[in-house]
């Protein structure tokens, strides 16, 4: 048995604490939020089986330009922040070169093709399987440029063995009857599954962890103190917390703590934005993805969320949510009668490499220190993925993957 202190409580954090609780070891959680505060609660609430496509491709290289003139793109890239950005776009700029990317793509698939096996039996000993169902995704296009854009990621996911299915109009309109009749392309993808609410689910882990004899606490980490031996105690705002075994998975925090165990990576926040509409007027069968506007329509317990848009920024930088309240106008495009009265907008930190790749290792120079973050977009839907590889790594086991 090993003392193992987590640095961070999203999901990540949550289900690394599980798995190393059902090896037998005394593990702690270490956040200034409480459980699922930061992305996990306002993702799109999708595990993405098929999630193989970088951020960084060809096509999106293309329109980096764009991102830097428009603040309507999907993406935005702040001048005045553009200096401290400069190394981590060289290398998204070098991540997006054909052969990488088909090189990513097959190692988030092989990751992507333990998510759901490794989610079952933490969903299962918490009692939380009322809280996912399986849905799929569409991929729906107004346009058949856009369509026609979207073909090299969906050629992709077929060459990882992704499942998926063009849809004919009529088959469209069958499987979710509030979309805009105009809209006659579509590609739905069978295999992913929803969370009704991802706060709510990633909640529901944490307190089965507690209720298991796992701690979690409240406390803000401003330093970790290195020993000849690796980290040694976490100076937190409250006190001095010893550290046996140690594991950052602080999301987009997690830069300058890897940086004080010797290893500068390239994280930064890529801040993604939601709007959440609690009196929609129209309920969605299955979550929707516009290849035209590039965000997500996704029915939860409380509204429908619209969420996907994003910016390269600074952490501390004021929440733009001009952003968010953006995607009503194309939402009600896509959902005729879609009521935005008293939407919720959201702001939060995705943890983003440039490569779409999280990070997940011993730390290379300290043996009693782990990482678990640069999850992006995939943060709920690799968590339990990523706490089997820490578990298998801190017990000495071959990871699955």
């Amino acid at each position: 048995m090993k003392r193992v202190t987590i640095v961070g409580a999203g999901v990540v954090g949550i289900c690394t604490a599980l798995y190393l609780q059902r090896d037998g070891h005394e593990v702690t959680l270490v956040d200034p939020l409480g459980p699922a505060q930061g992305c996990s609660f306002g993702n799109g609430g999708l595990i993405q089986a098929g999630a193989c496509v970088p951020i960084a491709t060809p096509g999106v290289l293309r329109a980096v330009p764009r991102m830097l003139l428009d603040p309507d793109q999907p993406l935005v890239i702040h001048w005045r922040h553009l200096a401290r950005l400069l190394p981590y776009l060289a290398r998204f700029v070098a991540a997006a070169r054909p052969s990488r990317v088909e090189a990513i793509s097959k190692s988030l698939a092989n990751l992507l093709s333990i998510a759901l096996p490794s989610y079952r039996p933490l969903i299962d000993a918490a009692g939380a399987g009322a809280l996912v169902q399986p849905v799929g995704e569409l991929h729906i296009y107004e346009t058949e440029a856009a369509f026609t854009a979207a073909r090299a990621a969906h050629d992709l996911r077929r060459r990882r063995g992704v499942r998926l299915e063009v849809l004919a109009a009529d088959e469209l309109h069958r499987l979710e009857p509030a979309l805009n009749p105009a809209i006659r392309r579509a590609v739905f993808l069978p295999e992913p599954v929803q969370t009704l609410d991802p706060y709510d689910f990633a909640a529901h882990l944490a307190a089965h962890f507690v209720q298991a004899g796992g701690v979690v606490v409240r406390e803000k980490v401003e330093d970790i103190l290195i020993g000849p031996d690796g980290p040694v105690e976490l100076l937190t705002d409250a006190r001095r917390r010893p550290v046996d075994q140690l594991v950052i998975a602080a999301g987009a925090h997690s830069r300058r703590f890897a940086a004080k165990l010797g290893s500068p990576v390239p994280l930064d926040t890529e801040r993604g934005y939601h709007l959440m509409l609690p009196d929609p007027g129209v309920r969605l069968k299955v979550p929707l993805m516009s290849g035209d506007y590039r965000f997500a329509m996704v029915q939860m317990t409380r509204g429908i969320r619209l969420v996907g848009t994003a910016e390269l920024g600074k952490l501390d930088a004021p929440p733009n949510y001009a952003r968010a309240l953006r995607l009503l106008k194309p939402a009600q495009r896509i959902l005729p009668g879609l009521r935005g009265e008293g939407g919720v907008p959201w702001m939060g930190h995705r943890p983003s490499t440039p490569d779409s790749l999280p990070v997940i290792c011993r730390s290379p120079c300290h043996p009693n220190a782990y990482f678990a973050f640069g999850h992006g977009h995939l943060g709920l839907t690799l968590a339990a993925a990523t706490g089997r590889v820490m578990a298998d790594m801190l017990a000495g086991r071959e990871p699955p993957v």
